[in-house]
């Protein structure tokens, strides 16, 4: 069964890292950043480590395993609460930006706040969820 892992990517100013889908037919969605577990990969976390500097050329430091759902796939996901410091969208080396049949991806940076949350549609709706409830027991602010 695929694994994959994401991180719940929160900057120095209280702000979260998502990354905004823009694909054909499809209304915009927002996604947290990660993807799946290679063979390479020693543990879940150097795999989300190398999906954060793929996607977003970026350095963080994992906090904690925040959630584990199953996918509609089948596939197990993880949801990690991490604190980011840098990233540079513009040298992304993942390969799905190399796919021009995959639509759009722009990263976006929101406000870590209930408002900001519940104006995006965030994927999968369970994370979205959690992570309003997370917000609101404020379990999310940065303390870096």
């Amino acid at each position: 069964m695929k694994q994959r892992v994401r991180a719940i990517l929160i900057t120095p100013d209280n702000t979260m890292l998502l990354m905004k889908r823009i694909r054909p037919g499809i209304a915009p969605y927002w996604v947290i950043i990660g993807g799946g577990i290679e063979d390479s990969d020693a543990t879940r976390e150097d795999a989300l480590l190398r999906e954060i500097r793929e996607e977003i050329a970026g350095e963080a430091n994992i906090v904690r395993l925040l959630h584990q759902l199953e996918n509609p796939k089948g596939e197990s996901e993880y949801f990690y609460l991490a604190h980011i410091t840098q990233w540079n969208f513009n040298d992304k080396t993942g390969p799905e930006f190399q796919r021009d049949d995959r639509g759009e991806y722009l990263l976006d940076e929101i406000p870590l706040t209930d408002e900001a949350l519940a104006g995006v549609n965030l994927l999968p709706e369970e994370i979205s969820h959690l992570l309003r409830l997370t917000l609101e027991h404020g379990e999310l602010q940065s303390t870096v």
